[in-house]
């Protein structure tokens, strides 16, 4: 009887969701509002009686739902779109999330509610809703418009920080404080899989489902990416994170694949299906009753969110360097909550530390600011003009001038040349180092629970935490090699910013190398006492470490090189994923085509060479011959595609493309 009172509830939910939204599409409304409006008709508080026999099924087809929907968000986040977001999104998300948290904390005070609600009533005003701004847009026309590409750049940092929110409010939900060492430890934690995971993803996955689409079979890719989409839920889940958490990472990573467009379309239906159900899900909780008694919070908060977000996302994307109209648009148009509020909202609920009223509380003030959404958004040229003629003219002029002034800062930035390799070279030296964290997070972890699969190494039984660290130290040494040399070039290059000609005069060279050489000790001296500190629950005993000291030195001496290859060659998948097309299907077929006569060709950069030191665009190779660069070959690492403005230098190995007689000529001016 079991499965019949099973498909009893669920062909009621998908029927009434039908039929109301059905109705809500004639009407022109977002249809997630008809779904919730249909879990509130057939849920146990709407009489005059109820249809659902079951809640726990529709509960558990919920927690299905949240796994597509998160999935099917991280399938909309391109990691690539990062690279063109800038840091206006950057701001103006920061400035929405702080604002918003403090407030909706300090609503929740007002209204005399616990600690644990007030903290989570700030965390779901804090994100808007992709889902209902993307769906306003596009019905409006407007999403190819410039206050519309940065309303998705905001909302992109939106996700990020949701995530990142997501975690530490369940882990803040079990020990009930947030303590700075247990905040830091979890952020480290936090960052550690989300690198590892992101790094490792965009490694594999791209190159596992290159492989699955080579038998030309949308079962076998389907299964094959739901299999993905659910294992990584399950480790997230067994790591302690929410399972929106692996679900989102996981179709961020996949939305990285050349494949991406098939499978979203693969997918599509199947999260048509169970996000309607987590919608009515959301819909059952809601006691029309309870919303009458809180008529007055839910009135106040939906004011605090149209009128909060829409200020502090003006304010934060004016700071950020947009003119006044755009900055203003930008916050008409993220002045809602939806999905991510409905997780965050739902979490603290099963979790047990929010009020029962929280949750309809959030998910009516969601349905009225979406309803206003479209509104502020059609309406915000309006509001732009009447300010404009209200506003005294003399203010317009000091605007104006600071948005200049933004725009000038960020354009001389931009052409610091040095600055830009400094700031890669330390973002690479920062992945590097979490990567070294994770190794030794999971081997500290396998050393607590000692899995019985262990018992097959030698030595598993009394010297098991000696055995991990040693494992852990040669996995990590790719990536601590990659560190060092990282540190070399950054300190190497802080001396050459740091000790000018016209002040050194013929001491130059002396204080620079001594600069360099100091700050390249002490940076790596910090680095052996961070591998220290976090591998210190598997630390050896003295004699111990000595010895097995002795064999990771050994071990470098002997296939460093061979090391620095296996970083250069995941450094270069890594890279390649980014550089592949999501479009290549079709370009695939016409490259025969296309590349007919078209040769690839490998030209060093001798020491006496006249290009070493000199830009690819002064190199005007190009121009002369009419080959490219494609590539560049550096001290064990690939460049590729590089762009305009990277410099040549002495031992490159720069991969060209063209005929033969254009190959010719440009090889000629590298080796000269």
């Amino acid at each position: 009887m079991h499965h019949l009172n099973f498909l009893q509830d669920l062909a009621v939910v998908m029927i009434v969701a039908g039929i109301v939204t059905i109705i809500f599409h004639r009407l022109k409304q977002p249809v997630v509002l008809g779904y919730i409006l249909a879990g509130v008709i057939i849920g146990p508080h709407t009489p005059p009686f109820q249809l659902i026999s079951n809640a726990d099924t529709i509960t558990t087809l919920s927690e299905l739902g949240i796994i597509f929907l998160m999935f099917s968000l991280g399938l909309e986040f391109s990691l690539r779109k990062l690279k063109t977001v800038g840091a206006t999104a950057f701001i103006a998300a920061a400035f929405e999330i702080i604002a918003m948290v403090w407030l909706g904390y300090e609503i929740g005070r007002a209204f005399g509610w616990k600690e644990m609600d007030c903290i989570f009533l700030g965390a779901i005003l804090s994100v808007s809703s992709t889902t209902i701004i993307i769906k306003a847009l596009q019905g409006m026309g407007k999403t190819r418009e410039k206050f519309a590409q940065q309303i998705f750049g905001v909302l992109i940092i939106e996700d990020i920080l949701a995530v990142v929110m997501i975690a530490l409010l369940s882990g803040f939900a079990t020990t009930g404080a947030f303590q700075v060492k247990e905040v830091a430890t979890t952020l480290v934690k936090l960052s550690a899989f989300l690198v590892t995971l992101l790094v490792m993803g965009l490694i594999l996955v791209p190159r596992l489902l290159d492989y699955v689409s080579k038998f030309k079979s949308k079962e076998m890719l389907l299964v094959t990416v739901m299999g993905l989409c659910f294992g990584v839920s399950f480790l997230a889940v067994k790591l302690e994170y929410s399972v929106a958490l692996g679900a989102f990472l996981i179709g961020a990573i996949i939305a990285e694949a050349r494949q991406i467009r098939q499978i979203e379309h693969l997918v599509e239906p199947i999260k048509d299906l169970f996000s309607a159900v987590f919608f009515v899900s959301i819909g059952l909780l809601i006691n029309p009753f309870l919303l009458v008694k809180y008529a007055l919070p839910i009135a106040v908060i939906s004011i605090v969110v149209i009128v909060g977000k829409v200020s502090s996302c003006s304010l934060g994307a004016f700071v950020g360097g947009n003119e006044r109209r755009s900055s203003l648009r930008i916050g008409m148009g993220l002045s809602q909550i939806g999905e991510f509020s409905f997780i965050i909202a739902g979490m603290g609920l099963a979790l047990g530390v929010t009020s029962d009223f929280l949750y309809p509380i959030v998910v009516a003030v969601s349905a009225i600011t979406t309803f206003t959404t479209p509104y502020l958004i059609s309406n915000s040229d309006a509001v732009v003009h009447f300010l404009e003629r209200k506003t005294p003219k003399v203010w317009f002029q000091y605007l104006d001038a600071y948005t200049k002034w933004v725009g000038a800062l960020g354009s001389d930035s931009r052409k610091s040349r040095a600055w830009v390799i400094l700031r890669k070279c330390a973002i690479q030296v920062g992945m590097n180092i979490i990567l070294v964290i994770a190794v030794f997070i999971v081997a500290a972890f396998l050393a607590s629970r000692h899995p019985t699969w262990l018992s097959i190494l030698p030595y598993a039984g009394a010297h098991l935490d000696e055995l991990l660290w040693l494992i852990a130290m040669i996995l990590s040494l790719p990536m601590l090699i990659a560190a060092v040399r990282k540190l070399q070039a950054i300190c190497m290059l802080v001396s050459e910013m740091s000790v000018s000609p016209a002040v050194a005069g013929k001491n130059t060279h002396f204080f620079r190398g001594l600069i360099s050489r100091v700050a390249f000790t002490i940076s790596v001296a910090g680095l052996v006492l961070l591998v220290a500190m976090v591998s210190s629950p598997l630390l050896p005993t003295w004699n111990v470490f000595l010895f097995l000291g002795a064999i990771l030195l050994l071990m470098v001496w002997l296939f460093r090189r061979d090391f620095v290859r296996i970083h250069a060659k995941a450094e270069w998948a890594l890279l390649d994923t980014f550089s592949s097309s999501s479009t290549t299907t079709e370009v695939e077929h016409a490259l025969p085509t296309i590349l007919k006569g078209v040769e690839l060709l490998t030209a060093p950069v001798h020491t006496a060479s006249k290009v070493a030191g000199m830009r690819i665009r002064d190199l005007g190779i190009r121009t002369v011959s009419g080959a490219s660069i494609v590539a560049i070959e550096r001290e064990g690492r690939s460049i590729i595609n590089p762009g305009a403005d990277e410099m040549l230098a002495c031992g490159d190995q720069v991969l060209l493309l063209g005929s033969q007689e254009q190959l010719k000529q440009a090889a000629q001016m590298i080796e000269q």
